[in-house]
C-alpha cells in the first residue's frame, strides 16, 4: 500500500500551518527556560570532541544523501538507460547497450550479464538485485532465485555495519561522554531495525510483479528504489542522532540533573581543592613569617597598609560619610550581635576540643 504524493502534500498544507508555530513557540518556551536562573540549565558551547563526533556523524548523512540523489553514483540500469522494455531480445538490448559504450565494446559486466539474461525470470531478478549480483555471482541461478539472496545480503548488511560503526564511534563514552553514551542503546536499536527491515524487505519482495509489465514506465525498479530509500533511512537516522546529541550536549534540551552521588562527588572535589589552596596560602605565609627578608617587607606592607588606611579615613568627607552611615543606615546592634554569633560558632567547637584535652589529662 502506498500513499500518493497528492495526499501527503495535502496533509502538510492542512496540518503545517498549525504545526509549526507549535513547534516553535515550544522550542523558544523550553529554551528560555533553560536560560532563565534556576529554571534549568544554562546553555553551553558544544565540547571540541563531541564537535568531531557531530562532523563524522553529518559527514556520513552527506555521503548517504550524496549516494542517493546523484543518479552518477547509483548503479547503472540498462533497461532505463536503453529505454527497453523488459520483454525485448537480448541481442537488441545490448547492441542498444554497446552503441551508448565508448568504443562500441561491451564492457566486462555488460558480457556477463548478456550470459545471465537467458529468460524472462533472469531480467525480474536483475530489478530485484541489481546488475552486481547478477553478474557476480558465481553460483546463482535463475531456477534458484534464493540463491541471489543469499549472495546480496552480505553486501546489503555491508552499508548497515558501516553506518553502525560510525553511529557506535559518535557515542562511545570515551569520546562523547555521557553526552554520547545516553543514546547509544536507541541508536544501535534504530540501526538493527533499519538493517532487519531491509533484509526482510529484499526477501519478501515479488519479482514476479514485473512480468506483467509491457512498458517500461509501468516497470518497479526494485533493486534502486530500495538502495536509495536504505539510503536515505541510514542518513535520516545519522542526523536525528546528531541532533540529540548536540541538544543534549549544549543543554538545549534533554537535560538531566546530576545525581546525589555525582553531587557529593562534585562537592568532595571542591573541597578538596578549597583545602590544596589553603594549604598552600599557609606554607606560604609560613615560609615567609620564618624569613627575615619576607617577614620584614611583610611588615613594611601592612605598615605602610595602616599608614593609609589612618590618613583616608582622618579625611573630613570620609568622616561625614561615615557618621551619616552610622546614624542613618547602619544598625550598630545588629551588626554587633552578628560578630558575637560568628565569633562562638566558630571558637565553641575549640573550646570544646580544649575542654575535652584538659579532662583526659
Amino acid at each position: 500500500m502506498s500513499i500518493p504524493w497528492d495526499s501527503i502534500r495535502s496533509l502538510l498544507l492542512f496540518f503545517g500551518p498549525m504545526l509549526i508555530p507549535r513547534a516553535i513557540v515550544y522550542y523558544r518556551s523550553v529554551r528560555s527556560a533553560a536560560s532563565r536562573p534556576g529554571g534549568g540549565a544554562r546553555v553551553q558551547p558544544v565540547p571540541g570532541r563531541i564537535r568531531l563526533a557531530l562532523a563524522l556523524l553529518l559527514g556520513v548523512v552527506g555521503v548517504c544523501l550524496a549516494k542517493a540523489l546523484l543518479p552518477g553514483l547509483a548503479p547503472e540500469n540498462i533497461f532505463r538507460r536503453t529505454q527497453s522494455r523488459l520483454q525485448i531480445p537480448v541481442d537488441v538490448l545490448f547492441n542498444r547497450l554497446a552503441a551508448l559504450r565508448p568504443g562500441g565494446a561491451l564492457t566486462r559486466r555488460d558480457e556477463a550479464l548478456r550470459a545471465k539474461f537467458v529468460n524472462l525470470e533472469s531480467r525480474l531478478l536483475y530489478l530485484q538485485f541489481g546488475p552486481a549480483v547478477l553478474a557476480d555471482c558465481p553460483f546463482c541461478n535463475a531456477d534458484e532465485p534464493r540463491s541471489y539472496l543469499y549472495y546480496a545480503l552480505p553486501e546489503l548488511l555491508a552499508a548497515h555495519l558501516a553506518n553502525f560503526f560510525a553511529v557506535a564511534l559518535a557515542t562511545s563514552a570515551a569520546w562523547t561522554g555521557v553526552h554520547g553514551a545516553r543514546w547509544r542503546l536507541p541508536a544501535a536499536l534504530a540501526a538493527g531495525f533499519l538493517a532487519c527491515a531491509d533484509a526482510y524487505l529484499l526477501g519478501s519482495y515479488n519479482h514476479q510483479a514485473n512480468a506483467r509489465a509491457l512498458r517500461l514506465n509501468d516497470v518497479a525498479h526494485f533493486f534502486w528504489a530500495a538502495r536509495a530509500g536504505r539510503l536515505v533511512a541510514l542518513a535520516g537516522l545519522d542526523a536525528l542522532l546528531a541532533g540529540l546529541v548536540f541538544l543534549s550536549a549544549s543543554q538545549r534540551a534533554f537535560v538531566r540533573p546530576p545525581t546525589p552521588a555525582e553531587r557529593v562527588d562534585a562537592a568532595g572535589r571542591a573541597l578538596l581543592a578549597v583545602k590544596s589552596k589553603m594549604s598552600a596560602v599557609g606554607i606560604v605565609k609560613n615560609t615567609a613569617l620564618r624569613d627575615d627578608e619576607l617577614r620584614a617587607r611583610a611588615h613594611a606592607y601592612w605598615a605602610h597598609e595602616v599608614r593609609l588606611m589612618g590618613e583616608a579615613m582622618e579625611e573630613r568627607d570620609v568622616v561625614e560619610g561615615i557618621n551619616d552611615a552610622l546614624a542613618k543606615r547602619i544598625d550598630m546592634q545588629t551588626i554587633l550581635r552578628d560578630a558575637e554569633a560568628y565569633a562562638q560558632t566558630v571558637l565553641q567547637p575549640l573550646q570544646e576540643q580544649q575542654g575535652g584535652t584538659a579532662d583526659g589529662a
